[in-house]
């Protein structure tokens, strides 16, 4: 799918795309920072017929709506491609002795050769999160690795 982007001088910058449909989506990035979600009407792509202001946590907020399943979907698609590989997803519960410890701490790369790709969060997806990150009960971790590492993945954020 082509996304147009146009600079819209002393505006910003708009990002669109023609849907099969041939209704424009866009969202419209201000000069200070805000933006708006741009919808076209059909009768004419180019006339904008809904415009909705996003403020930091709802553009995230709809981002993640929109882009986590496709995350974990694109990457059970690419495990697909390399036998032996899988992804799953995994709570860290309030229980968790990784509640308010970072990534880091967990050792988890080197105690099973398995790889955090993600952490969704309050619907935000934080990928290829930094030995820094700060795990946080509720947190969804999406880990990559053998069957063996995943089980290994999971006792570790359950139990340490």
């Amino acid at each position: 799918m082509d996304v147009e982007v146009t600079r819209l001088p002393g505006i910003g910058t708009k990002q669109e795309f023609t849907t099969t449909a041939g209704r424009r989506i866009g969202v419209l990035t201000h000069r200070d920072g805000h933006r708006e979600l741009l919808v076209s009407g059909r009768e004419d792509p180019d006339a904008c017929t809904a415009s909705v202001g996003l403020t930091d946590a709802e553009g995230q907020a709809l981002g993640t709506l929109l882009g986590a399943p496709n995350l974990v979907a694109q990457l059970q698609d690419q495990q697909r491609e390399v036998e032996g590989i899988t992804t799953a997803q995994f709570p860290v519960g309030a229980g968790s002795p990784y509640d308010g410890r970072t990534l880091g701490d967990t050792a988890m790369r080197t105690r099973t050769s398995t790889s955090i790709v993600a952490v969704v969060r309050d619907h935000v997806v934080s990928p290829s999160p930094g030995p820094d990150f700060t795990f946080r009960a509720g947190d969804l971790v999406v880990v990559v690795g053998t069957g063996d590492g995943l089980g290994q993945a999971a006792a570790i954020l359950e139990g340490g």
